[in-house]
């Protein structure tokens, strides 16, 4: 009898291998009919990696339980969360950790069958009672693969291998400056189609044309040739056309009326997706991003992005922030800051804060996890970047809030980083031409004099907007150190200032000279604005950063703890004076720019 169950499991293996390969993305998947799988979650630990290439050995998974390994009897994981700040015993773990959720599903024979995770960090292998659905490697893009109708039983074991063991030629790499949350982080949806149903579309204003709309509609299954409409009922249009062979239908067509989004506006429009066998609805906002010299244009006017910086912190408690409640938190805080602009650094954040800032009319810059020590030269990780490039990009291409698409931080420029992140510029604007392209830079220390910062960094040819990250008066110096310096900026384009900030623990105080007191991040800012309004090109600041937030590097007793202190929020959500000082000069700049 054991043969004969390990045979099966080894022909089913054999069978379904296809699964275990990349799946093209579902777009908008919280608007469609799904089943959602958060909650407590069995786990093992697995230190040893005694499990790695379980699917090799086709060992099913239920008869771990009579061995060390004990599902049933295990201690439970909250999904989405990470395993950091839930197990105590956790908190520095790097490692695999195993999870598992039993469901049951009556699904429509009619219909197909996915299971979607908004991301789980960094590696995850996934099977459905014992056989390998497949693998994603990228700890802050979503996944999805198709569930057959032949694996489904009447009580199903879920289990998924997450991995956050770092790498070298992984994307982020090794070193961060950032805690390495393991787990299932984000959302966990079985989302239950058509036979063909509408996987992907983009509707957009065309970057040369604001009275012109433009995208495609892209089928996912047999029946591809179809008639296909999208409808803007408030607007009276619809764009009607048919899919090709390929289930793709591309357009471009003029459209009149438009109410634009815009921060003091965040006109959404209510959005009909609709073919032969499928209905997909969205909430979508029509603008224009652009530069013109060195100025930026929202809808064609020129625009000071008032920014912070944003880790995806849980502002509530601990953690990884997830959910639309930790969105909303966190975008209030920056709006009380007076900002109209966040940079949501290092990484994809969850879907969920776009949405939000979508219909808060805050302006976003998404990046990806290129940061500090990659390995420029390994193939295994430009196509990691490429493809995490590709699930950022169409997860979120329909999301009027993101107007910048960053393709790194705080990377040197040299001929193998050039490369690499030329082509990913490439890529990107390949999928979506109509925002801008930036990258978080660093001056060029060669050039520079102690008195003169020069900015001429190789992708400033490549990027729309040049950002850099400065933290004169931190690193070297005192603030006043800012009074004399001069910027010069060695292109014709916007001047953003991507980082710029000192650490304080909230509540301690001093004269303005005491490091780590509010009284010198304080004076620290008060230096910055007044840096700031000697640069006649510089177009917006997003300085680091909204909230405390956990780091490894970052172990001064007392003061730091393992917390970044930069916050102008405590981690405790208490303000610090610097948060005062920077409102306030929003306040001034945003009517002076009235």
């Amino acid at each position: 009898m054991k043969k004969t169950v390990l045979l099966i499991s080894i022909l089913l293996g054999t069978l379904f291998q296809n699964y275990a390969q990349h799946q093209n993305l579902i777009t908008n998947v919280h608007n469609r009919n799904v089943t959602n799988l958060s909650g407590k979650w069995r786990y093992l630990t697995d230190v040893n990696r005694e499990r790695r290439g379980y699917e090799k050995d086709m060992v099913p998974i239920e008869k771990w339980d009579i061995h060390e390994y004990n599902f049933p009897t295990s201690d439970w994981l909250y999904v989405p969360g990470d395993w950091n700040t839930q197990r105590e015993n956790l908190f520095y773990y790097d490692g695999h950790v195993w999870y598992r959720k039993k469901f049951t599903y009556d699904k429509d024979e009619n219909k197909r069958l996915f299971i979607y995770f908004g991301a789980v960090n960094y590696k995850a292998e996934v099977y459905l009672n014992d056989i390998l659905l497949g693998k994603h490697v990228g700890g802050f893009t979503p996944f999805n693969f198709e569930i057959p109708d032949s694996l489904l039983q009447e009580e199903n074991s879920l289990v998924v291998l997450a991995d956050n063991v770092r790498e070298f030629d992984g994307v982020p790499s090794f070193r961060t400056g950032w805690w390495n949350y393991g787990g299932i982080t984000r959302d966990v949806l079985l989302v239950e189609l058509n036979n063909t149903f509408i996987r992907d579309y983009y509707v957009q204003l065309d970057k040369n044309s604001p009275n012109t709309i433009k995208g495609f509609v892209q089928l996912d299954g047999q029946a591809l040739s179809q008639n296909v409409a999208i409808e803007i009922p408030e607007l009276n249009k619809t764009i009607k056309g048919k899919t090709n062979k390929d289930g793709k239908y591309e357009f471009k067509e003029k459209i009149a009326n438009v109410d634009y989004w815009d921060v003091d506006n965040p006109k959404l429009y209510k959005v009909k997706v609709v073919s032969e066998t499928d209905t997909v609805q969205d909430k979508i906002g029509f603008r224009t991003i652009a530069t013109e010299g060195t100025d930026i244009l929202l809808n064609g006017k020129p625009i000071f992005l008032r920014g912070i910086s944003i880790h995806e912190e849980n502002p509530l408690g601990e953690g990884r922030a997830w959910s639309r409640e930790h969105a909303m938190v966190l975008l209030n805080r920056a709006k009380e800051l007076n900002c109209n602009f966040v940079r949501l650094a290092h990484y994809p954040h969850n879907e969920h804060i776009y949405r939000v800032a979508d219909e808060m009319g805050m302006l976003v810059w998404e990046e990806l996890p290129l940061f500090w020590a990659i390995d420029w030269e390994s193939e295994k990780a430009y196509k990691i970047a490429e493809n995490m490039a590709t699930e950022m990009v169409t997860r979120d291409k329909n999301r009027a809030s993101i107007i910048i698409w960053s393709v790194a931080n705080e990377t040197g420029d040299h001929d193998a980083r050039n490369k690499f992140l030329t082509g990913m510029i490439e890529h990107t604007r390949s999928m979506d031409d109509t925002r801008l392209i930036s990258a978080a830079l660093l001056k060029n220390a060669k050039k520079s004099t102690k008195k003169v910062k020069v900015v001429d960094d190789y992708l400033g040819k490549y990027s729309d907007i040049i950002s850099i990250n400065e933290y004169f008066g931190w690193y070297q110096g005192l603030p006043q150190i800012k009074d004399s310096i001069r910027w010069d900026i060695q292109f014709n384009k916007p001047f953003l200032f991507s980082e710029t900030g000192a650490g304080a623990l909230q509540g301690f105080h001093g004269d303005s000279l005491t490091r780590w007191t509010e009284d010198y991040q304080s004076y620290y800012f008060r230096e910055t604005i007044e840096m700031c309004e000697r640069i006649p090109t510089l177009r917006g600041l997003s300085p680091w950063i909204l909230n405390d937030f956990l780091s490894p590097q970052r172990v001064f007793p007392y003061i730091q703890d393992n917390f970044l202190r930069k916050g102008l929020i405590s981690d405790r959500g208490e303000k610090k004076e610097a948060f005062y000082i920077l409102r306030d000069y929003y306040k001034k700049k945003a009517e002076r720019n009235r």
